[in-house]
Parts: structure tokens; C-alpha cells; sequence
């Protein structure tokens, strides 16, 4: 098990973001036309902007906490007079939150996927699967909410921590004995997590990298109202 858990949690986060980085890269210099995210609004609007604004907003949401209060350090937190247990709490109230907005959106993100006849004929494979990923990664990740409730103190979260920061700094040994010992639900999320680096390159989660700063000094377009006489 021990060695399981070094090549999990202690070798695996490294290659699933080798994979990410190397695939991404070959991707946008070989398929550059495939970089983007496909949309289907043409075929169906209405379902699409209410799940995918909700599905954006709760994932910014997750994303920002995920990333200060996992790698910020706590000795940070007690600068600002946050306790362990008050960032305990603040974490499952806002994980809480923009966890169940972004599992609202994306329900009708998967219902307009599935059970749209024509949005089920346009969508390959891979489109099914990364909605069906990022929903067990949701559900995951709210059900460890009631995990974390039994863990007031904080306890289960510093190791989270320890693990995230410490591979980060590429010390997979100590990252990988940090992570030992926690509820295995948070090793399962972990883990899923990680899978979706691998995965992100070859799906449509890669318009997450690509930022549309050209439009700030791009000539605006005039558009004129056709008059037919």
C-alpha cells in the first residue's frame, strides 16, 4: 500500500501534468483548428447559457479556493487572523456554495448533452466523458463536505495542504506521506483530479488556455442594419 500511495499521490500528480503540458503543446502546434471549444448555441441556446454560466461561475469559485487554501501557507492565514478551524469553515461554506451552483449548471449541461437529440448527434465521445468526469470530480468533492464536518479542527485540511504544497516544491516523498493518512474520499477526488490533466488535452477543456486578449486593441466591427426596399 505504501508504495501504491507513493506512485498516487507521490509520482502520478507529475506525469498527469507532464501529460497536460506536452499534449496541450502538441495539440495547438499540430491541430490548431480543433483548439477550441465546438460550441452547439447555434443548435440550442437557452439550456446552454443557464448551465453554462452557473457551471462557469461555481467552477471559478472552486478553482480560487482550491488554489489559495491549498497552497497558500497556513502561517499566511494567521497573519490575517484566520484560525485553522475558521478556514475549516469557510472552506466547506464556500466549497458548499459555489459547489452546488456549479453542480447545477452542470446537470443541465449534461441533461442538454445527452437527451438533445441534436446535441447528442454533434458530440463525440470524449465530450460525454470529460462532462461525466467533471461530474463524479463535483460529486466527490461535495460529498467530502461531510467528511470535513467531522474534521472541525482542520486536521484532515493541513494535510491536504502539506501534500499540495509539497509537490509543488517537488518533494514528492514528504507530499506523498502528508496525504497517507487522510479519509479516502479526498484521495479518490485527489486522484480524479489529477486524471483530468491527463485527459485535458485531448478534449475540449483546452479554451481554458487560450485567452482572447486581441480583442482589447482589435478594430471594432461595424455592423450595419440591411434596408430592403
Amino acid at each position: 500500500m505504501a508504495h501504491l500511495n507513493m506512485f498516487a499521490f507521490g509520482i502520478y500528480p507529475y506525469i498527469a501534468i507532464a501529460i497536460m503540458v506536452i499534449g496541450s503543446w502538441i495539440r495547438y502546434d499540430r491541430e490548431q483548428y480543433s483548439w477550441k471549444t465546438s460550441s452547439s448555441q447555434l443548435l440550442e441556446g437557452k439550456q446552454l447559457r443557464k448551465g453554462s454560466i452557473a457551471f462557469h461561475i461555481g467552477v471559478l469559485g472552486i478553482f480560487l479556493g482550491h488554489f489559495f487554501g491549498l497552497l497558500m501557507p497556513k502561517e499566511i492565514w494567521y497573519l490575517f487572523g484566520i484560525t485553522t478551524q475558521m478556514k475549516q469553515l469557510i472552506a466547506i461554506g464556500a466549497g458548499g456554495l459555489f459547489g452546488l451552483i456549479c453542480f447545477y449548471g452542470l446537470t443541465v449541461l449534461i441533461k442538454r448533452r445527452l437527451f438533445n437529440p441534436r446535441i447528442r448527434a454533434t458530440s463525440n465521445p470524449m465530450d460525454i466523458a470529460i462532462l461525466l468526469l467533471l461530474y463524479a470530480q463535483l460529486i466527490l468533492g461535495l460529498l467530502s463536505i461531510t467528511v470535513s464536518m467531522g474534521h472541525l479542527d482542520g486536521a484532515e485540511m493541513l494535510k491536504l495542504m502539506a501534500w499540495a504544497q509539497n509537490t509543488v516544491t517537488f518533494n514528492s516523498v514528504a507530499a506523498a506521506e502528508a496525504i497517507s493518512g487522510v479519509h479516502w474520499i479526498f484521495k479518490l477526488h485527489v486522484f480524479l483530479g489529477m486524471t483530468l490533466f491527463v485527459v485535458f488535452p485531448f478534449s475540449r477543456l483546452v479554451h481554458m488556455l487560450s485567452v482572447p486578449v486581441q480583442y482589447i486593441s482589435r478594430q471594432h466591427q461595424i455592423v450595419r442594419q440591411r434596408f430592403v426596399r
